[in-house]
């Protein structure tokens, strides 16, 4: 389960994963942000509410990426917490979005 928010103007989308980010979320995710009338320019996740997040909720955010535009997407991976962030770093995803 997670939370979805636009900013006024929707350019930016948050996502709040509840819970585990893993496969169970694998198509609610996706649907989050691929139906959109109009993509956004900057897509936000916020993670301070994730208790955990496996290979394919890794695997998730890529999609995201890719989708976003790839190397010139726009993507903040925020409030992580201390195991989520160990998780990216070993997965090496500071080269790829921006962790705060």
């Amino acid at each position: 389960m997670f939370k979805i928010e636009e900013s006024a103007d929707g350019a930016t989308l948050t996502i709040i994963p509840v819970g585990r980010f893993d496969a169970r979320m694998h198509r609610t995710f996706l649907e989050a942000y691929t139906t959109r009338p109009v993509p956004s320019s900057h897509y936000v996740v916020d993670f301070a509410q994730t208790e955990y997040i496996d290979s394919t909720g890794l695997g998730m955010l890529l999609k995201l990426r890719e989708f976003a535009g790839g190397g010139k997407a726009r993507i903040h991976l925020l409030r992580c917490s201390p195991q989520i962030k160990s998780i990216l770093s070993i997965a090496n995803f500071q080269s790829l979005v921006t962790i705060l």
